[in-house]
């Protein structure tokens, strides 16, 4: 099980076919500051297509390719999206969500 501090697996509806590898869960991880270079994080916090194709290449397990992330169920892309921009906020904001 993975820290959920720091990481969330995320289970794909429709697997990613890399090769002959499935992958049917992808690893998000809670990025640092420089994952988040190259774009702007009101973009990310809007779940912007072009600003998670940017960061999540630098945050999955295993590493999505930008053409993955194209290609991908958009209902897949949505749910790394929401995962990356949980992390994106503070504690006292999460655990206020919990309880409202």
């Amino acid at each position: 099980m993975t820290d959920k501090t720091t990481e969330k697996t995320v289970e794909l509806d429709t697997p990613i076919l890399r090769g002959k590898t499935e992958i049917k869960s992808v690893i998000v991880r809670k990025p640092q500051s420089g994952a988040l270079r190259g774009t702007r994080l009101q973009a990310l916090m809007d779940m912007d297509v072009n600003a998670m194709i940017t960061v999540l290449p630098r945050v999955t397990t295993p590493a999505l390719t930008v053409q993955e992330i194209t290609e991908m169920d958009p209902a897949d892309l949505v749910s790394l999206s929401v995962e990356v921009v949980t992390f994106l906020l503070k504690k006292s904001v999460l655990s206020d969500l919990a309880t409202a």
